[in-house]
Parts: structure tokens; C-alpha cells; sequence
């Protein structure tokens, strides 16, 4: 049986979740609470095995709530079930400790798979969310491809085509330490740590076609 401290400040909502949480087999709501303050205290009473948290409370907010209850058990699980579905929230929250974030426009079987996945210690994201920050990494990502030079990107287009570093300075007509030079800062500007990552990122951000395009004749 999962034990489950519900943490929301409207009660009309903590009672519709734990009338549907009170349907599952194996799931059991053993404490409420409206606030931050009182969501301490009943945890620390009752040890639930997961806490489902709203971010927006009375006080201080859900995010300080998490950290708390982690500062007090490292090993505790939280899940963060809230109506913002800004990707910014979700990142804040898992900074925080929560190992789970689904949003309240959800359906009722994310929450249901959420609480399983968090309290086997597996993060868990709501699919709008997950959507969400997937969006936002891959539009810091091309942001990253914009900061590169001309001589950078044509450099990327030679090392993703599988040439050597003396083989991009014979064709460019530079250095070998110079290509070398360079290749790392087109690694360090990427956030990559490997010629592998570099490809795969290529891949994902479409730059072969765009490299293409580039390439002359």
C-alpha cells in the first residue's frame, strides 16, 4: 500500500483526488494539508511514502515545501501535480527535489502512472510537459548552433562528414592546431563532450540538411 500525503490549497480539489485516489488498489490518502506549514508537520508525522504537492500555496510556496522535505529525508518521494504547465515550473521543481511533475489539465490515468513511476524512484513528466521542455532544450540548442562563426560551421559540416582534424586543415587551408582549436570550441559552444554527441545533435537539429546547403556546388 502506497501512502500518500495530498498537498493543495483549495479543498474541493484535494477531495475530488482522494476520491479518485481511494478507488486504486494499493493507494491511500493518510494526510491533508492546505499550506506549506502544515504539509511539514503531517509529514513528518505520518512518513508518507509520497507526497503529491501543488507549487501555488498559502505561505511559502510548494518548491520550498519540496526542499524542506528533502533537507528532512533524502530518499523521499515527491510529486508535484499543478495547474502551470510552464516548462520553467517543472524545471524549478525538479531542482527542488520532486522526482515527478504532471499538470492538473492532465488526465486522471498521468497522475495514476506518475504516483507509480515517482514511488519507484523514476521520474515521471505529464506528456504537455515533457512536450514542453523537449521544446525548450532543443531551442536553446539551435540558439547554441547560431553562436557558431562561419569558419566554426563549416568546420561542423567537415568534422560531421567524418574528417580528421588534418584533413579539415588541409582543406581549409589552416593549421592542424588551429582545426584542433576550433573543434573544441564548437564542442564547448554546443555542450557536447564527444564527436558522437556532436552527430547525433546534428541529427537532431536537422544541421546535415542545413550543412548541405551550405556545402559549395
Amino acid at each position: 500500500m502506497i501512502s500518500i500525503l495530498l498537498v493543495d490549497d483549495h479543498a474541493i480539489v484535494r477531495e475530488g483526488y482522494r476520491s479518485l485516489l481511494a478507488k486504486q488498489p494499493g493507494l491511500q490518502v493518510v494526510a491533508e494539508a492546505g499550506d506549506s506549514a502544515q504539509a511539514y508537520r503531517l509529514f513528518k508525522e505520518f512518513q508518507p511514502d509520497l507526497v503529491i504537492t501543488d507549487i501555488s500555496l498559502p505561505g511559502s510556496s510548494g518548491l520550498e515545501l519540496i526542499a524542506r522535505i528533502r533537507q528532512r529525508r533524502a530518499d523521499a518521494k515527491i510529486l508535484v501535480f499543478s495547474m502551470h504547465q510552464n516548462p520553467g515550473f517543472a524545471g524549478q521543481a525538479m531542482r527542488a527535489g520532486a522526482l515527478g511533475y504532471v499538470t492538473k489539465s492532465s488526465p486522471p490515468e498521468e497522475l495514476l502512472r506518475a504516483i507509480h513511476e515517482v514511488y519507484a524512484g523514476r521520474h515521471a513528466l505529464s506528456a504537455d510537459i515533457a512536450q514542453a521542455l523537449a521544446l525548450e532544450k532543443l531551442g536553446s540548442e539551435r540558439i547554441a548552433l547560431e553562436t557558431l562563426t562561419v569558419r566554426e560551421f563549416e568546420i561542423l559540416r567537415l568534422l560531421v562528414d567524418g574528417r580528421s582534424n588534418d584533413e579539415i586543415a588541409q582543406t581549409l587551408n589552416i593549421s592542424p592546431k588551429t582545426a584542433g582549436n576550433c573543434h573544441y570550441l564548437i564542442k564547448r559552444k554546443l555542450g557536447v563532450a564527444s564527436d558522437i554527441e556532436l552527430t547525433r545533435l546534428a541529427i537532431k537539429l536537422n544541421v546535415l540538411n542545413l550543412l548541405e546547403l551550405s556545402a559549395p556546388g
